[in-house]
């Protein structure tokens, strides 16, 4: 799970993250200078997902592994971040077995909560190099809730109100669009529901543990 720091500096958050008292942590944090720091064993748990759920199951903190990137939410991710970040990524997938659908942005879990890693994350970099997945169909298809309910599910998003589902997938997919589901809503998150199955080898809906 992809998170951003929204704080001044990395200093700054290596300390909220090593400090018992703010009850957060992660596995990883990656420097804006692409300085990896190891923070928690990938096989415990980490505190820095909280509330919310993924692919049908809750308590994400304890089958997710956290990465925190130093960036404020409004700036661009630097160059050397992401190189470091892609390294880390394909190295855990390896390890742990990560479907590209498996990568997730903390938005992504807990809509309405949280919204990191935000709009200036390059989701799509990412999906260049098999380590997420990124929408290539740009056409529309006809407006449907409730196919487009279950396509959201079968990706992996929380079962939610319809208002806050949209929020969900747009913050991931397609940020900065406005106003209620459209066709290009519905064509994207079919397409991801069967990337993912595919991906996965798994039928829709169905969690990797």
């Amino acid at each position: 799970m992809i998170h951003y720091t929204a704080m001044a500096d990395c200093d700054a958050a290596l300390r909220a993250l090593c400090d018992p008292v703010r009850e957060v942590s992660a596995h990883y944090l990656i420097r804006r200078g692409g300085e990896v720091v190891a923070l928690v064993d990938e096989d415990l748990r980490a505190w820095h997902a909280g509330a919310g759920a993924w692919a049908g199951r809750g308590d994400v903190n304890s089958r997710s592994i956290g990465i925190e990137l130093d960036n404020d939410g409004t700036s661009p991710f630097a160059a050397p971040l992401m190189d470091a970040l892609e390294g880390l990524l394909a190295g855990i997938m390896a390890r742990w077995a990560i479907a590209p659908q498996g990568v997730i942005g903390h938005s992504c879990m807990a809509p309405g909560r949280k919204i990191d890693p935000g709009p200036r994350f390059d989701w799509q970099r990412l999906a260049r190099r098999g380590l997420a997945l990124w929408p290539d169909n740009r056409a529309a298809s006809p407006l449907d809730m409730g196919r487009f309910r279950t396509d959201a599910l079968a990706y992996g998003f929380p079962d939610l109100d319809d208002a806050l589902l949209l929020t969900a997938v747009r913050l991931r997919f397609r940020y900065g669009a406005k106003g209620p589901l459209d066709g290009r809503d519905c064509a994207i998150m079919a397409e991801m529901a069967a990337k993912a199955t595919s991906a996965s080898g798994l039928e829709p809906g169905v969690a990797r543990a």
